[in-house]
């Protein structure tokens, strides 16, 4: 566990810098924008404590929202991605739970179970942060729409992502 520290110390990093300097000037017609950090939070080992996932996510969000403009908006999501994942994790957990040492990504639960568990989570991050940019439920399909599509543009970056970055089954 002391070995994966300086890796995510470097994902915190590279997904904040990657987030502010290239994603969020990605914009289709102002309607769907990737927000590809919260993969960082999605993949954080199975045991890391509560308090220190929140924490994880203020920090991330509040980083974003400094560089993006967006006072708290991503902060807030955020938190409730890292406050909503263990229960998340607890309803699509595998018949025997899971493994001592593992993460939940592609490698070690399959892709079938990694896209259940980001879709959930990242629909209701976007959910929440389209309601708070919007601050209002009046023109709530097009708050749903760009929640749809923002999550399936995130879904397709983040599967390319983990594409990429596929590794052997190994525990931690």
């Amino acid at each position: 566990m002391i070995r994966l520290i300086p890796r995510y110390i470097f994902n915190f990093f590279f997904f904040v810098l990657l987030q502010v300097l290239i994603l969020n000037k990605i914009e289709f017609s102002g309607f769907i924008n990737p927000y590809l950090y919260v993969l960082f939070v999605l993949t954080l080992p199975f045991e890391t404590p509560g308090w220190f996932l929140l924490v994880l996510a203020g920090v991330l969000g509040l980083s974003i929202d400094m560089f993006s403009n967006t006072p708290g908006m991503h902060m807030a999501a955020t938190l409730l991605l890292a406050y909503i994942r263990p229960y998340i994790l607890l309803r699509i957990a595998p018949r025997d739970g899971y493994e001592p040492g593992t993460l939940p990504t592609p490698s070690f639960y399959g892709f079938p179970w990694f896209f259940k568990y980001a879709v959930i989570l990242v629909l209701i991050h976007h959910f929440l942060y389209f309601i708070i940019e919007a601050f209002s439920f009046t023109h709530i399909i097009e708050i749903l729409a760009r929640t749809v599509f923002s999550t399936v543009f995130t879904l397709v970056i983040m599967g390319v992502t983990l594409l990429f970055n596929y590794q052997k089954r190994k525990r931690i």
